[in-house]
């Protein structure tokens, strides 16, 4: 697993994934600007009390608080817009890694969307049901990494595995090694929680699962491949 992390590091900085993670910062940054002015602008145009002294502050402070929540956003919205990326990245990995494979699945939109959606909303109902115990220090980490860990090495995962496996087959491979896949997740999970580093972490994820992946492909303990 250190060799594929080690790998998807240098993956990560190779010059097509640094173009799009060029890409994906410029989008968020020119996105979240543009939050920012319209806020700003909105909350001139509103004049809530009518009174020059009173809403030239507000105005004000809401700008700043505008500002301060663009920032705040900044690596979720750089994430959200390096996905719009990673199947190319994943597709020049392949190329560069393992140029033996056959050309992968082809996904529909809508599965695609529906595996995002299920994700997302199972992110949501298992968050909110571990929310008190994230309130208990000391265990607290545990249950953070290991319920993220399970969460985002899913999602990573059926990212890189439909590319070349059928839904039954993608699905008994993930419970065949859950576990590796899971510790996968976890250290993703870490990486995205590093102020700085989570910029990059999403294509550290991709890289780093697509290795343990085809590890598991290579050793022939991964189901049949889709041809």
């Amino acid at each position: 697993m250190l060799t594929a992390l080690h790998l998807a590091i240098e993956d990560a900085f190779a010059p097509k994934e640094r173009r799009a993670l060029i890409s994906s910062l410029a989008l968020a940054l020119l996105a979240l600007l543009l939050l920012w002015l319209g806020a700003t602008a909105l909350l001139d145009h509103l004049a809530l009390f009518g009174i020059a002294w009173l809403d030239t502050p507000l105005a004000i402070l809401g700008s700043i608080a505008a500002l301060v929540l663009a920032y705040l956003l900044f690596p979720a919205m750089t994430a959200l817009m390096l996905g719009f990326f990673l199947d190319g990245v994943i597709a020049e990995i392949e190329r560069r890694r393992y140029p033996a494979l056959p050309p992968p699945r082809r996904n529909g939109l809508a599965s695609v969307l529906m595996s995002t959606l299920r994700l997302f909303l199972l992110a949501v109902i298992l968050n909110v049901a571990a929310l008190p115990f994230y309130l208990a220090p000391g265990i607290n980490l545990f249950i953070y990494y290991g319920l993220n860990g399970y969460l985002v090495g899913r999602e990573y995962f059926e990212l890189v595995a439909l590319r070349r496996l059928e839904g039954r087959a993608a699905r008994a491979t993930w419970r065949r090694h859950r576990g590796r896949f899971i510790l996968t997740g976890i250290v993703i999970a870490f990486l995205l929680s590093v102020p700085l580093v989570n910029l990059v972490a999403p294509l550290v994820a991709a890289a780093f699962m697509l290795h343990v992946f085809e590890r598991l492909r290579r050793s022939g303990t991964a189901e049949t491949f889709a041809t």
